[in-house]
């Protein structure tokens, strides 16, 4: 009995794939709990459109999140914080400091997406951080702290 999967499932393949399995197992476990439809012939070829389509979306999606990873490298993004006589930092400079900057400076970009190097900050310098902005595109920037 051929299925197609809904979501992924351990041991038996991700989700959108095409998979053979023993009839009881699908009708009663994968197709009632939702983790699988019958791969019927018009159930195939909607399938295989649905694909064609995300495939081009996501081409647009890559283009776009690699535009925007050329515009982020080699960017110096400032953070004024207080600082003491020494240049040590009252505190911290962590992701949510360095999203605020981005934002300023025109890349809206979560801080759960920013990765700074030497974590956490507390000296006033200049520091190297990384965005992911989508699966395998990645851009590096620096992070100049500065003393008020």
């Amino acid at each position: 009995m051929e299925v197609i999967l809904k979501k992924t499932v351990d041991k038996l393949g991700f989700k959108d794939e095409l998979v053979t399995v023993k009839p009881g197992y699908g009708r009663n476990f994968l197709i009632p709990q939702g983790y699988a439809v019958l791969a019927t012939a018009s159930a195939k070829k909607a399938h295989t459109e649905m694909l064609k389509q995300r495939a081009h979306k996501e081409s647009k999606i890559l283009a776009e999140a690699e535009e925007l990873a050329a515009k982020i490298n080699d960017l110096t993004v400032s953070i004024a914080t207080k600082a003491g006589e020494n240049g040590k930092i009252f505190g911290s400079v962590n992701t949510v400091q360095v999203s605020e900057a981005l934002k300023k400076a025109g890349f809206d970009i979560d801080r759960k997406a920013l990765k700074i190097k030497e974590d956490p900050i507390r000296e006033v310098g200049t520091y190297e951080a990384e965005a992911n902005i989508h699966k395998g595109v990645r851009a590096a920037f620096k992070i100049e702290v500065v003393g008020e």
